[in-house]
Formats: structure tokens, sequence, C-alpha cells
């Protein structure tokens, strides 16, 4: 589909499919102004006649005086519609009413953005509406005054709603229906925001939304995100839906009512309940890009679902439909003997209707049906509430798993990267030796399913066999495997670092990280001031002796430290990522050093002159400076060289054969000839170089296959290769190789020379 061809060569972003670079342009802005107005002029009026058309029993008057404080605290403010800002908090509330929230719950969505944004106080509405409703302002009130960059500001954002909401889940549910309505009305906001907002929407709430198993609320957060991330694709696949309207409508009646006259001829307690429904947008774009298929090709794009209302019935339905059609090989899953993480369980099976179009159907009870569809609202809706607190803490378990793999890593920054990994939509159901299932995220490795078992298993873990077979332990593990771990039986047996550049769950290298943090604290802070400097070093970034605590100082609260061994230590145990702060010391580090330490470079490699006035220094002994290999004449170990000091990028090596050199000799500009130097290869050896050469031989079948196996057997690593016809009807073959040494390079033209019609072997510039 065009979409994809589209999305070739754009940025990332961060999510599971790439999304194509900000779309400023005329026609994504037609794109994105076409999306339909959203009706959201919700009142009071409103809200009242759908609770007296609930069951619930709702204290009216406490939600109607919430309206009313939140109505005045929010008199004269407007949303960026134009319309009056109460409009929002009653969407908010309307949606949490719909989820089947109680009074606390509407009262706090009513109230949730006085305190942020009006000079109401959590005091005040403590002593109006009591300890629950101001607790749940509090927990989705956003932190102001956060002296950080925008990352980080949202991060500490996120952090301070999971750690509320690990307390009552509310405040993420109130969260989640704020952020809904918040997109819903993205239209009216400066696109660069609209973009901000939809990546945030994608990378953590509706992942969040996920987890809690509320499919509708995650369902449209990525479909209206993906809208404003990608509206050539979005318009696309609506395109294709919208013209198939009426023939997928007519299929999906078609197969319900076949389903529903072979159920009369079935006994059940009552009638099932059979609907259809069509996959979401952005669902259908993942699988399309992902699995690099046409749209027609997901099977699941189509979908029936059947609700009964015992287990048992599941089960005979599902016979019942593979008798009705044909099923499709490897695509059932019992989701109701393995649930997934989020609670979610129903039957799914892909059968062919006689059309020869692939459908799924799901088979789930009431009661699975109401926690696919509202997930832990679902509590509230069947009145548990709070008190089915057991079950809640059993849900809520990844939310505690989050905040302490964050505390581990030292960086308030890593809970977003953990919601965007760990909370993923795919999961695999792994099984124990006893039988026992374990669900993991996508792409985990047997050292994750160890640590998830238990945590001293993960850190003795020493093999592991699948499905009885000895697998590495990078292995990536299926849904359906039986995994086996062995472990070691010293009992001071730990993980090893490698491990962290492994596993893929935060959960395994949190546990990793605080092993190594309570165990290795001298190793760590060796190994982190190692590294530390050792990037210092390679971009040049030169601190003064006994400057280093100073310059770090900013760091140190932001990551939890309070010397410059805590700081090494962190970075030891991979609690912090210094690349990702490497900009921000540079911009520091030129602010305060930069031009003395540009200046003492210069001095430290101009050394006294010889009579040749040019200085001589040995390349290997170039430590303070980055070097690098000029292009015009490839400089290769064997080649006599000479350096050129360049003015801000470090040491640039030529061969005295190369013409750029042999212009500046005949130039004989004093100041530029200070600044040649000679120099000489380090005896070491070991390193690797690119080369290039040409090869010009009589044309014949077969000449690039024998020069290709030359390079083959020499075991020589192939970077680029080209040949082509020449005018006077010789061929030219081109390639770039890696080489250690000039001696390996002569032999390798030594064997090129003896292959038959070859007439020439040269190095040429890359």
């Amino acid at each position: 589909m065009k979409a994809e061809s589209d999305m070739q060569g754009n940025r990332h972003l961060g999510l599971d499919v790439p999304i194509p670079d900000n779309p400023s342009n005329e026609l994504t802005k037609k794109y994105i102004s076409n999306i339909p107005d959203f009706d959201d002029n919700f009142t009071i009026e409103m809200l009242i006649q759908k609770i007296l058309k609930d069951d619930r029993q709702y204290d009216l008057s406490k939600i109607i005086s919430a309206y009313e404080f939140a109505a005045k605290a929010h008199e004269g403010q407007k949303r960026s519609s134009g319309q009056d800002y109460i409009i929002h908090p009653l969407a908010v509330a309307y949606t949490l009413l719909e989820l089947g929230m109680d009074t606390d719950t509407i009262c706090a969505a009513l109230l949730h953005d006085v305190v942020e944004d009006t000079p109401a106080t959590l005091k005040d509405l403590q002593k109006r509406f009591g300890q629950d409703v101001a607790l749940l302002v509090d927990g989705v009130t956003k932190l102001s005054k956060i002296p950080s960059s925008k990352e980080q500001q949202q991060a500490e954002n996120v952090r301070k709603i999971l750690l509320a909401m690990s307390q009552d889940i509310r405040v993420m549910i109130i969260k989640l229906s704020d952020r809904l309505h918040n997109v819903r009305t993205l239209k009216y906001r400066p696109h660069e925001k609209q973009r901000a907002t939809a990546l945030e929407t994608m990378n953590i709430y509706a992942p969040i939304a996920h987890r809690l198993g509320i499919r509708a609320i995650k369902e449209e957060l990525e479909d209206i995100s993906f809208r404003y991330l990608d509206p050539f694709a979005y318009a696309e696949i609506e395109g294709i839906l919208e013209n198939k309207k009426e023939e997928r409508e007519a299929f999906i009646e078609a197969i319900k009512a076949r389903i529903t006259e072979r159920f009369k001829k079935e006994e059940f307690m009552d009638p099932p309940q059979v609907s259809g429904r069509v996959k979401s947008i952005y669902s259908i774009y993942k699988k399309v890009f992902m699995g690099h298929k046409n749209i027609d090709e997901i099977y699941d794009k189509y979908a029936v679902r059947v609700i009964v209302h015992s287990v048992s019935e599941c089960y005979g339905v599902l016979g019942i439909i593979h008798d009705i059609f044909q099923p499709i090989p490897n695509r059932f899953k019992d989701y109701i003997a393995s649930p997934k993480q989020n609670g979610y369980k129903s039957l799914h099976t892909t059968v062919l209707g006689k059309e020869g179009i692939p459908f799924e159907v799901q088979i789930r009870t009431w009661d699975m049906h109401e926690t696919a569809e509202y997930g832990v609202a679902a509590h509230w809706k069947y009145k548990e509430g709070i008190r089915g607190r057991d079950k809640m803490e059993q849900r809520l378990a990844w939310v505690r798993q989050v905040i302490e793999a964050q505390q581990t890593s030292d960086d308030v920054e890593e809970i977003v990267r953990i919601i965007k990994t760990d909370l993923s939509p795919e999961d695999i159901v792994v099984m124990t030796p006893k039988g026992m299932s374990v669900s993991l995220p996508e792409g985990s490795t047997v050292i994750d399913y160890a640590y998830r078992i238990h945590t001293e298993i993960g850190h003795k873990t020493i093999g592991a066999k699948v499905d009885g077979r000895i697998v590495p332990l990078d292995f990536k593990l299926q849904t359906g495997q039986i995994c086996e771990i062995l472990t070691a039986k010293d009992p001071d047996r730990g993980p090893n670092r490698a491990w962290l550049n492994i596993v893929r769950t935060n959960d395994a290298k949190s546990k990793i990280r605080s092993w190594f943090k309570r165990e290795r604290r001298e190793e760590n802070i060796a190994e982190g001031k190692a590294e530390l400097e050792k990037l210092f070093k390679r971009h040049r970034i030169n601190i003064p002796e006994g400057e280093m605590s100073a310059f770090l100082q900013d760091d140190f609260h932001k990551h939890n430290c309070e010397t410059l061994d805590d700081f090494y230590a962190s970075v030891g145990y991979k609690g912090i990522s210094i690349e990702k702060l490497l900009p921000r010391w540079k911009d520091k580090f030129n602010k305060l050093y930069g031009d003395k330490t540009a200046e003492s470079q210069e001095k430290s490699l101009l050394i006294k002159p010889k009579s040749s006035g040019r200085s001589s220094i040995v390349l290997d002994q170039i430590n303070d400076i980055s070097i690098k290999f000029a292009q015009c004449c490839n400089p290769l170990p064997g080649d006599e060289i000479v350096g050129f000091i360049t003015r801000g990028f470090g040491l640039s090596v030529h061969t005295v054969k190369c013409t750029n050199y042999r212009a500046a000799l005949q130039r004989n500009d004093p100041d530029e000839m200070q600044r040649w130097c000679d120099i000489q290869w380090s005896e070491s050896g070991g390193s690797q170089f690119q080369t290039s050469f040409e090869v010009v031989a009589h044309d014949r079948v077969g000449l690039v296959h024998d020069i290709t196996e030359v390079l083959l057997e020499s075991r020589v690593p192939i970077v680029h290769s080209a040949s082509r016809v020449l005018k006077n009807g010789n061929a030219l073959f081109e390639s770039t190789v890696v080489i250690s040494s000039m001696e390996q390079l002569k032999g390798l033209f030594d064997k090129i020379r003896k292959i038959k019609d070859v007439l020439s072997v040269e190095r040429s510039t890359i």
C-alpha cells in the first residue's frame, strides 16, 4: 500500500512503527483540517440525565456541588476551541460515567484542573468534598516549577501519576479519560502541539490503557494519535475501509446470520449474542507495516464476537464454529487457559468463509466481555469497587515494577522508556516444566523469563533448555515453548554485566542493576569512572584535575547521587545513560573551558619544530585529540604519512604522496606548514581500515565472480563493490574492503593480478 512507501527513510520517533518527519506542508494540513468536530457540548443537564438513567446509586447533590465549584473556579477561562473551559471537565466526567465509575471519581473529574489552573487549593477541595476526592485530584495534577527539560518534566509527571495510581487506580482512569477528551479536540491546538501530544499519547497513555484492559479508550487514543502523526496513511486506510463499507457490512451480516441459524439447533442456557466488528485503523496499519503485508492479507481485519454464559459454553461454541467454517492452522489462541497480563480472557480462532475471506471469531463469557471492554473499571461498574482489593493488587503489580525499575536506574526519564517497552500490547506465554504459564513482552529472552520466575533464579542462571534443547542466554522465547532454567550451585554466583544488553524487560534490568548496586560498589565506581573518562576523551572534554565534581554537580541531584563516587557507581551499574547526557555536557564544557582547551590542544601537538619546520609525533601516542584518516589519499599502515592539525576537528592523517599535501608544500605558507607534522604508525597493530581499489581487465563472463572469490578466500570483509564496462571495451571492477595492513593489501593485489584477463590493480580513493 502507498502508506508504506511514504514512510521509507523517515524518523522512528520511538514508536513501534515509523512515523514520518513533521508533516508541515499544505497537503498534510488539509488532511488534519478534515477531522470531523467531536460533539463535546456537554452540560450538567446531560450528566444528570445520564446519572438518573443508570441503575447505580450516585450522590447527585455532591456531584452537582462539585460542578458548581468547578464552574465558578474556571469562570472566564476558554479552551483552544473558544468554548467555555467547563465543557472539558464535564466531558471527562461523562466518559467516567460510561465506564461506571463511582461518585468520588465523577467529582474528581469535574474538579481535576482547578488546583492546576485556578487559585483553588487541595485544602479547599478536602474541606468541601472529602479526603478521597482531594487525593484523586492531587494524583492527576501536574507538578509545577520543575527546573528541568521537557522530557524530565514529562517523566516526573508520569511518575507522580503512577505513584498515586499504585495507591488508587482511579487516578489513572481519570487521567486516561482526561487525555481522551484532549486528543478528541486536538484539532484546535497548534500544529507542533498536536504532534507532541499525539506522540506522548501513543508512547505512554495508550500502553497504560492497554495494560489496564480498557480496550475502547486504548483503541481511540491510538487511532486519533495516529491520525495526527501520519495523516497520509490514516486517510488511505480509512479510504480503503470506507470504499468497501457496504461489502464489509454485508459480509459480516452474512456470517452472523449463518452462525445464529446454527445456534438455533444447539442447546444453550440463553441464546448467545453474536456481533461483528472491524479492526481499528492503527491496528491495521501496524499489521501492514510490521508484517509487510497487503491490507487484504490481514486475517483478523474482520471479527465476529460470540458472548455466552459459561466457560464450558465457550469451548462448545468453538467446536461449532470449526464445524461450520474451515479453521486456519496455527491461528487459534486460548486466552481463557492463559489470560493476557491485563486480565483479558477469550478464545480466538481464525477461519475461512465460503467466499475464501479469513475472519476471526472471539468467544467469551459476559464477565470476560466486561473485563475486555472496561478492564479494571469493570470493578466499579459491577459494584466491586476498591473492595476487590486482592484482585486489584495483582492487576497493579506491574505499576510497582515500573516504579522500582525507574528507581534502580537513577534516571527519572527511564520511566517513559519502561512504559514503551514493558507495556507492549503483544505478549508471549511461556510454560514452566511444571505446567505454569508465564507472560512476558514479545522479544523476551530466557534471562527475562528466569527473573520473572524469581530474582535469585535470575541471578544464578547459567543456561536454559527450551523444549528440551540447550539454548544460549540471548535466545528469544515464543508462545507455547517450555523453558527450564539451569542454575549455578555457587551461593555467591551473580549476574553478568553483559546481560543488561540482552534482556528485554525492565523488570530484569532493574534486578540486575540492583544486584550490582548492592554487591559491587567499588567495581562499579572503577567501571563508571573508566567509562566516563573514555567518553570524555573521545569527545575532547578535558576537565581540569579536581574540577570533575563541580562540573557534574548539577547531575547529582537529578540522579539521586550525593558524591562523585555515587555518580561513578551509578554509571558503572548502568543506572545512568551518559550518552544521553553528552550534548548538555558538551555545551557546558565549551562555555566553561572551550577557548582554553582548543588553544592547549593545538600547543600540545605543535611540539618544538625540527629543521624541517614541522614537528614529529607517534600516532598511537595521541590520546587527547580525535584522529581521522583523509579520504583524499586513504592512508594505510605501511604508507609514509603526515598529519595536519585542523581547526576544531582534530588530526587529519594523509600520505606523503597526497595531492593536498604536495600542494601545501608548493605553497610553502609558514602558518600552514606549522600545522603539518610528521607522524608514524603504531607498531602494536590490530586496527582495521577501509580502503578502495580498482581492477581493470578484459571484459568476460565470470570476471566479477573470480575477483569476488579471491576476496572471500582471503577473508577480507567487503564493504562495497561495483563493476561497469569502459568505453574502450575493458571492464572496471571497484571495491571497498576492510584490511589491517599494507602487507595484507599487497598480498591481495598479487592474487587478483593472477586472475585471467586482469590488466591492472590499483588503490583508489573512497
